[in-house]
């Protein structure tokens, strides 16, 4: 794969990742492998860690909304699956920094990343937003109207590979600059194949719970999810259709610039 052929957006994306991937290290070095799906999470696995919490107190600018809407997901018993909100922040940023305008979300969960990447675009932007349960969906919709940026989350609760689908029947395709998995993993592969195409060159495609609980090292033979997600990790290291950063912020989550 020549250097030269990566997209300028492409090559500054990549130049931002160093800070994070080093904080994940010195933060993995300091605990064993978790039981639960949040590795280095702030608001779970890594809550305690004093180092997490400087990163935090020297990082983290989060929008009163957002910060509302952490306070009030953490009461879900279910709240390790909500992206943390270091990891989310990076996310958008990236989507800051190459001018994003259309994002797509698969997995929403209460719609924190959602409320994240929205509050990065620009008031014309948009965000597909994929779920199928809005018995949570329904918890981040105050908060995004509280936010002012309702009108950019285009909330799709049906299954996502229908969306994505409907997208590119639509001639979405390569129209996209930002996508964001984090649902079914069996299914993995196939939002990864979609969004590639929806998403344009110089885009990027970040994968959530690359890692998931370190499971991925030695995957059980009767376990789907962690098989499926190390054989999409596996292919994407090989794929030449994009460059990648795998970080250890979170769960894992790659990043997959399109070439």
């Amino acid at each position: 794969m020549s250097f030269h052929n990566v997209s300028r957006e492409a090559m500054a994306g990549t130049a931002i990742l160093g800070v994070a991937l080093v904080a994940g290290y010195y933060m993995g070095k300091t605990r064993t492998v978790s039981s639960r799906m949040d590795l280095f999470k702030s608001h779970s696995g890594a809550k305690d860690n004093p180092l997490m919490l400087y990163v935090l107190n020297h990082s983290l600018r989060e929008h009163p909304a957002l910060t509302k809407l952490r306070l009030k997901t953490l009461e879900d018993p279910y709240n390790y699956m909500m992206v943390a909100c270091e990891q989310a922040q990076l996310m958008a940023n990236l989507a800051k920094l190459i001018k994003a305008k259309k994002a797509i979300e698969i997995g929403v969960y209460t719609g924190y990343n959602a409320l994240s990447l929205a509050l990065a675009l620009p008031e014309d932007g948009r965000v597909v937003a994929c779920d199928v349960e809005e018995k949570y969906t329904d918890v981040g919709k105050p908060f995004w109207e509280e936010a002012g940026v309702q009108h950019k989350i285009d909330l799709r609760i049906q299954p996502a590979l229908k969306t994505l689908d409907d997208l590119l029947a639509a001639g979405e395709a390569e129209t996209f600059d930002f996508a964001f998995i984090d649902a079914d993993k069996i299914n993995y592969d196939n939002y990864y194949e979609r969004s590639l195409q929806l998403v344009r060159k110089g885009g990027i495609i970040a994968i959530d719970n690359v890692l998931w609980s370190g499971k991925v090292i030695n995957p059980a033979q009767d376990d789907m999810n962690t098989q499926a997600i190390d054989k999409l990790n596996k292919k994407i290291y090989r794929d030449t259709r994009v460059n990648l950063s795998m970080l250890t912020i979170g769960d894992g989550v790659t990043l997959a610039f399109k070439i």
